[in-house]
């Protein structure tokens, strides 16, 4: 993704709000690819040479003098304050898990605070920060108010280099539209939660505009009146040269920082892109030969695809005319299915394999009471046959077996 890239840019005036009739080029560096990724790995390495170093104290729960009762007392065995008569004789210490001892592993100031990064990542994530201020829908995503504002990226008039007070900078950003970001960042004033407001961090504010200028102005002036005495020469070269940077700090929520020293910590606070920017016409002017390619090993990044809609392009007739025509589809051979456990190739194989599970799992019925086998007196009655002698007897005994058996 990035900006549109716009032949000139309007020059705003810092009296009247109005487009004047100067045109500048727009940079080639907001053109880059805006890398949202890039942009937030870099802000969280170059954040970090921020930190002060802290530490506890080596001795820091270890004044005590303790050592373990030992065995025998029905007590564990942490090492317990000499001593008696206090509270504090008896109770463990010495040890990380005790109320009052040494914490584990005690910080150290000699930690690895800092973290190198190389030059050509952080160029790369600056002008990918500076090509998302030029998009009004992610800077008013972040939440900056430029409803008002007549054009982004937003260049006001040389004078704006001018400038030395605060009304002064009040009424050039109302007369651009740029003044309802401020208001909205002095809004957003409160009370910071937690120890911090122990810290010299009472409260918080969201960011406002950050005003980027060149500073040429302030140091001709300052060169032009030499002071003649020995302490004036002293305080003159000691003190910072005037720029308009006097003028913007005092706002609330405003940041003033020069061009050649542009980084993605004010370009995209928090590694979120799209940070509202006021640039002054020399600034902006200068970003063409800050961010040049070739200049010192450095190549201006670019989107791997210009033309970012891939279905068109595939679709062209320059794509398919040196494609192969499309090749009939080969059937796979069917997977071959257990029928015992796969019950889906089970019902394919048997139709009725539903209603023979449902069958099973129905309970079975008692047999009825006419259904009983009759009494097994058959076999008595053949003992008894083979045992008559007589013909009567037998026949007797053949007829009473033929009456059981029916």
């Amino acid at each position: 993704m990035s900006s549109t890239a716009r032949p000139l840019v309007r020059v705003i005036s810092t009296q009247t709000g109005q487009p004047t009739d100067e045109q500048v080029p727009l940079p080639d560096v907001f053109t880059s690819p805006i890398r949202s990724d890039v942009v937030r790995a870099v802000h969280d390495l170059l954040a970090k040479n921020d930190r002060q170093p802290y530490a506890v104290s080596d001795m820091a729960g270890e004044w005590a003098t303790a050592h373990s009762w030992g065995t025998g007392r029905a007590v564990s065995r942490a090492p317990r304050v000499h001593g008696s008569g206090t509270h504090r004789s008896g109770q463990v210490s010495g040890a990380n898990f005790a109320r009052g001892a040494r914490m584990s592993a005690p910080t150290k100031i000699w930690r690895r605070w800092h973290v190198k990064v190389s030059k050509a990542q952080r160029r790369y994530a600056a002008a990918s920060a500076l090509a998302a201020t030029a998009v009004p829908a992610l800077v008013m995503s972040r939440g900056h108010a430029i409803e008002r504002v007549t054009e982004v990226p937003l260049v006001l008039s040389a004078d704006a280099e001018q400038l030395r007070h605060t009304k002064d900078a009040v009424a050039a950003l109302r007369a651009c539209g740029a003044y309802g970001d401020v208001e909205r960042a002095a809004a957003s004033k409160k009370l910071r939660a937690g120890r911090g407001k122990m810290r010299n961090r009472r409260h918080t504010m969201r960011r406002g505009p950050l005003v980027i200028f060149a500073g040429d102005e302030g140091q001709q002036q300052q060169q032009q009146q030499p002071s003649e005495t020995a302490a004036g020469r002293r305080a003159t070269s000691s003190s910072p040269k005037p720029t308009c940077a006097r003028a913007f700090r005092n706002l609330p929520g405003v940041e003033c920082v020069h061009v050649d020293r542009l980084s993605v910590l004010d370009l995209a606070p928090g590694g979120h892109l799209g940070r509202f920017c006021v640039f002054t016409k020399p600034a902006f002017e200068r970003l063409e030969t800050l961010y040049a390619s070739h200049k010192g090993g450095f190549r201006l990044p670019r989107a791997v695809m210009s033309q970012a809609d891939l279905t068109r392009i595939i679709n062209s007739d320059e794509v398919q005319s040196v494609l192969r025509p499309a090749q009939p589809k080969v059937p796979k051979p069917a997977l071959r299915r257990n029928a015992l456990r796969n019950k889906e190739f089970m019902r394919k194989l048997n139709p009725a394999y539903d209603a023979i599970v449902k069958l099973a799992s129905q309970p079975v019925a008692p047999a009825a009471a006419a259904d009983k086998a009759p009494p097994r007196r058959s076999r008595r009655l053949f003992i008894r046959r083979l045992l008559q002698t007589d013909t009567e007897g037998k026949e007797e005994a053949m007829e009473e077996e033929a009456q059981v058996d029916a």
